[in-house]
């Protein structure tokens, strides 16, 4: 007996078969719709967020919680040496003198490691302060690197003997008498103090190459 074969054409006559016509249209898709581009990668460790959606360098890595014991250990690649700016936020909120990673408490030991891929050798890097982006920190926001400590011991880098602190008109670190060659890493310790926690604040990073 035969099965009765359906009104219209056979599938054996049509161009192409549903398998076939699938395999065909895909790649058409992929070619009209516009790739998009990677999202922005927000890093969190402790109560914090890092960013470097303002261009410029790279993070690839972020831990720590923020204490002198455990600090907000961030690192990078320059690509150039031109300044750049890092975007801080607070993940979790803000308690002035809270808990260190349960709330974003305004103080904040830091640990910067910076690999310069500018193929330029550094011989100064200055950090610099700002509440608001492009405007200088000054000295009563209550932002600053440890501002009211006279005799700090928590300054430190692995490539530069000294360091200058200025507190006005703007919040600046600058480390001095060293050098850090092309491909190699610069670590920087400093603590940040924010007496009137804000939820957004930026750190520019500022590598000097020789003027001679």
């Amino acid at each position: 007996m035969r099965t009765p074969k359906p009104s219209g054409f056979p599938l054996k006559r049509l161009l192409f078969t549903p398998g076939l016509l699938c395999r065909a249209v895909l790649p058409l898709l992929f070619l009209i719709v516009p790739a998009q581009a990677d999202p922005q990668k927000v890093w969190v460790a402790g109560a914090y967020s890092f960013s470097d959606e303002l261009g410029g360098f790279r993070i690839t890595g972020a831990s720590g919680i923020g204490t002198k014991d455990d600090p907000l250990v961030i690192t990078e690649e320059l690509n150039s040496a031109t300044p750049v700016t890092l975007t801080i936020r607070a993940a979790r909120p803000i308690e002035a003198f809270g808990k260190a990673g349960d709330v974003a408490n305004g103080i904040m030991y830091m640990r910067i490691d910076v690999l310069n891929n500018s193929a330029l050798p550094w011989v100064e890097f200055q950090f610099e302060l700002q509440e608001i982006l492009d405007q200088p920190s000054v000295f009563g926001d209550g932002l600053s690197f440890d501002q009211r400590n006279k005799t700090p011991d928590n300054i430190w880098s692995s490539n530069f003997a000294d360091f200058d602190r200025a507190f006005e008109p703007y919040d600046r670190l600058l480390f001095r008498n060293g050098k850090v060659d092309p491909l190699k890493t610069a670590t920087f310790d400093f603590l940040i103090t924010d007496y009137t926690p804000r939820w957004t604040f930026y750190l520019v990073q500022d590598p000097r190459i020789p003027t001679g």
